[in-house]
């Protein structure tokens, strides 16, 4: 399992913030809130298995309790009893799964970005969201991974590509485009599993048994953000905040502000 590292072993506090980043790239999207949220405490991200630079899953069709299991596995590697845990989208659905596997070894919980689909659209996007890519000698998957990389920052879903489904937003910058992309590629046969078991999860049924304390959020230009009130509503004592987010320096800063401000309190 690769991961990225940043902040001070022990910190503070000593605690640990685990981070688990987002489909479809890896952890180094994760890079500029891992060191806006470095300041008296380490914080580790990996790549989630079948992702970036980490190995594929051992089994065809992992689900999120495999993806959980697989965290607590490194976690176990790094001799980390207990940590503060993160995880956006996908990374929120692993999340909880660790929680709720393991609650004497999670702090404090941050879902950021969670999914919440109703049975006819989870249905809709593990038939269309995330298709199995194979490899040819045309190196058709590298054309594929960019469209699907610059179409979500356009579209949700992606594949409906009409004025209905436009989120409003501009084009990502070339370099985003570029390093989200390769990211993808180095994992193009493996990619969809994450995706795939995010979709499938029972969420609905998984979140009102977590107990320990959590924060909902997202960005408020994230297609999910209407996953924070229907997530909270069914954690106990969960709190919930939409954010500016990572677009701007001020909204990375008041991101990291309102997180750190909750794995403080």
């Amino acid at each position: 399992m690769h991961y990225r590292t940043t902040g001070t072993v022990g910190g503070v506090h000593g605690r640990v913030l685990w981070m688990i980043h987002a489909s479809p790239s890896s952890s180094v999207q994760l890079v500029a809130l891992m060191l806006a949220l470095a300041e008296g405490r380490r914080v580790i991200a990996p790549d989630t298995l079948g992702n970036g630079d980490s190995a594929r899953p051992a089994v065809e069709a992992p689900d999120a309790a495999y993806y959980a299991d697989a965290t607590l596995r490194a976690m176990d590697a790094f001799g980390l009893r207990e940590v503060d845990l993160y995880g956006s989208h996908t990374g929120a659905h692993i999340a909880t799964e660790v929680a709720l596997a393991a609650p004497q070894r999670v702090r404090r919980l941050v879902l950021d970005g969670i999914g919440m689909f109703d049975a006819a659209t989870k249905e809709r996007l593990l038939a269309h969201y995330a298709p199995a890519v194979s490899l040819d000698v045309f190196g058709s998957q590298i054309h594929w991974a960019w469209h699907f990389v610059r179409d979500q920052a356009w579209f949700f879903p992606y594949f409906e590509r009409d004025p209905g489904h436009n989120r409003g937003l501009g084009m990502p910058g070339a370099a985003t485009l570029h390093t989200t992309t390769v990211e993808v590629l180095k994992a193009i046969e493996t990619y969809h599993l994450a995706y795939r078991a995010a979709f499938a999860h029972p969420d609905r049924e998984r979140l009102p048994l977590l107990r320990v304390p959590t924060l909902v959020t997202a960005d408020a230009s994230d297609p999910l953000k209407a996953g924070v009130d229907a997530a909270a509503d069914l954690i106990p004592g969960a709190e919930r905040a939409v954010l500016e987010g990572e677009s701007t320096p001020a909204g990375l800063v008041a991101k990291a502000a309102r997180i750190t401000a909750f794995l403080d309190g």
